[in-house]
C-alpha cells in the first residue's frame, strides 16, 4: 500500500531503536510514543524532505498501521524540530 499525505501533512515512521554515545543499545518499550522521526512521504506544502529526522509533539497525528509497520500522519505544525547530524 502506498499512502500519499495531502496539503500540509506529513507521512513518517519512528525510529524505535536506541543507542547510547558510547554504542549501547537502549530498548524502549512499546507503550511509549516516540517523538522522533523519520519522514517517509510529504504533502505539497511541507517544509520537510523525505529521510529527514524529525521531532513531532508527544500526542500528534493519527496513527496509521500499513504493511505491518506503524506510521503516523502528522501536520506541519506538530513538527517542532529537524534533527541534523
Amino acid at each position: 500500500m502506498k499512502i500519499k499525505p495531502l496539503f500540509d501533512r506529513v507521512l513518517c515512521k519512528p525510529i524505535i531503536e536506541h543507542t547510547s554515545e558510547g554504542g549501547i543499545y537502549i530498548p524502549t518499550t512499546n507503550a511509549e510514543r516516540h517523538q522522533i522521526m523519520t519522514v517517509v512521504e510529504v504533502g505539497t506544502a511541507s517544509p520537510v524532505s523525505i529521510n529527514d529526522k524529525i521531532i513531532i509533539n508527544k500526542y500528534a497525528g493519527a496513527e496509521i498501521s500499513a504493511n505491518n509497520e506503524k506510521l503516523y500522519l502528522v501536520q506541519n505544525f506538530d513538527i517542532i524540530g529537524v534533527i541534523y547530524e
